[in-house]
């Protein structure tokens, strides 16, 4: 099952520039419901999860003294991919053409490389122990259309560098980061803190794009999207 979901998220980024609703020009109101739901997937199903493994890495490792240190990760995601869309805005807004053109290779790379790890993060992810069959499904499902909304953003930003290159390395990232999780298993402390650092980055990457007027984002597919996914996790 786990095989199946990582090679349909894979597929995600190698094929969703065959879609309308990612490519550029006015967004679809799809888009915007698939961050909707991919939101309330993080406040109402990992953000609980975090709430147990703060618990459980303060029973393991015995770090009371640092209270709710699982959401500071959390933090550090959203802070990180927050500098990298900044980092993205200004490169495209540089004055001079050579210099604009260096620093959004920079960037793309930058882009590429912490988007790789971050979709390993969900890849390794997927063979959670303590997920059932239904919840690796709706946890994947989520992840999908969260990584349509990555997918709009970078080809926004990188246009041909990430349709040539970029899609095939994130792709490979999930991939990865799930064959790494077949061979070996980190300790529960580490897995506390992955999820919280793609929680944040989940929160940032979907409301980044929501958020400003200028992307012309769809506050009722939005509101639309989390609410039916909302009700989807509440009854399964």
């Amino acid at each position: 099952m786990t095989l199946a979901a990582v090679l349909a998220l894979a597929a995600v980024h190698l094929f969703a520039g065959k879609l309308q609703l990612v490519r550029p020009g006015p967004r679809s109101k799809w888009l915007s419901a698939a961050g909707g739901a991919s939101v309330a997937y993080v406040f109402i199903h990992l953000l609980p999860e975090l709430a147990r493994a703060q618990e459980t890495l303060e029973e393991i490792a015995g770090l009371e003294f640092l209270e709710r240190h699982v959401y500071l990760l959390a933090l550090v995601g959203l802070a990180l991919f927050y500098g990298l869309e900044k980092a993205a805005h200004t490169s495209r807004g540089s004055n001079g053409e050579g210099s604009r053109d260096k620093a959004a290779r920079e960037v793309f790379l930058l882009h590429v490389s912490v988007f790789f790890m971050y979709n390993a993060i969900v890849g390794y992810l997927l063979l959670n122990p303590q997920r059932g069959p239904a919840s690796t499904a709706l946890f994947a499902l989520a992840l999908g259309l969260h990584f349509l909304v990555n997918d709009y953003a970078l080809r926004q930003h990188h246009e041909d560098d990430y349709h040539s290159v970029g899609r095939f390395v994130l792709a490979g990232g999930v991939l990865a980061g799930w064959a790494l999780g077949m061979v070996t298993r980190i300790p529960e402390t580490a897995v506390a803190g992955l999820l919280a650092f793609l929680a944040g980055g989940v929160i940032l990457n979907v409301l980044k794009e929501e958020v400003p007027a200028q992307n012309a984002a769809r506050f009722w597919p939005f509101v639309g999207g989390l609410a039916a996914y909302s009700l989807l996790l509440f009854f399964t």
